[in-house]
């Protein structure tokens, strides 16, 4: 049956909810939190600050926002992993996970406009997948922050795209959590693709929530891990499975897809 089509009562209240949750969004982001994160002292207070305004400009835009399971992170050092669906995952992250987590986010990020320099004084970490020499000095840097008792957030699929579906997981974060034994958590993002997905530039109304599931066994091997993660956000991000038939054959071996990322770790 072809879905029905919108009433223009519908279709009002989508484009007026458009020019005010955008009004909203790029007043609460680029004039009040973008600056106060520019000028304050110390990642740790500006984290605070980010993760402050992602919830204000929620409640700004009339999005209801909600984070469960929040008390399966562990005390220490952990890799989460989460799926990623929308231009705004990174942002809802932040809000979710506290301020001791440093996201791990590709290298041309850092080459934004204004955002870029965001990012900077955040503290998060950059990787170049384009470059084996500086991503294995940037994943030997992740390696140390690990140990040093630091937790890392990070995007499995590496990007998105504008169909729903649930992508491939990258190996780098199964690869770290293999070789420091920290905990893999995986958290699923559930409202976001809706908000504000790939392939469209305009706010509609959703819910947003994020689910924060319980840590996997240390100690597995980075394909099990991997598997298990995904696994888990699957059953739980409402959208269908993406990987194609190779991909998961592939996944039943060694991870073989990222020889820098192994490489780098391995040696490490």
């Amino acid at each position: 049956m072809p879905p029905r089509p919108a009433s223009p009562f519908g279709l009002l209240f989508s484009g007026l909810y458009t020019v005010y949750a955008t009004a909203m969004f790029c007043i609460n982001t680029f004039v009040l939190i973008c600056p106060l994160i520019l000028v304050l002292p110390g990642v740790g207070l500006r984290r605070r600050i980010a993760s402050f305004g992602v919830r204000l400009g929620m409640l700004l835009m009339g999005v209801p926002f909600r984070v469960r399971g929040s008390d399966n992170l562990p005390a220490g050092p952990c890799i989460v992993v989460s799926n990623h669906a929308s231009y705004l995952d990174g942002l809802v992250m932040t809000a979710a996970l506290p301020a001791r987590f440093n996201f791990v986010i590709q290298h041309g990020a850092a080459k934004w406009f204004y955002a870029g320099t965001v990012l900077r004084r955040l503290g998060y970490r950059f990787v170049n997948r384009s470059s084996a020499r500086a991503g294995a000095v940037q994943t030997r840097a992740l390696l140390r922050d690990l140990r040093a008792g630091e937790s890392l957030a990070i995007f499995a699929e590496g990007t998105f795209k504008a169909e729903p579906g649930l992508l491939p997981f990258k190996n780098g974060a199964f690869l770290l959590a293999a070789k420091t034994s920290v905990p893999v958590v995986p958290v699923t993002i559930c409202g976001t693709r809706r908000l504000l997905g790939g392939g469209t530039t305009r706010f509609r109304w959703s819910r947003v929530s994020v689910d924060i599931g319980r840590p996997l066994p240390v100690g597995g091997h980075a394909p099990t891990l991997r598997d298990a993660a995904r696994a888990a956000i699957l059953a739980q991000c409402g959208e269908p499975d993406a990987q194609a038939p190779a991909a998961a054959d592939e996944a039943m071996g060694e991870p073989i897809d990222e020889p820098m990322d192994r490489a780098a770790v391995e040696a490490a």
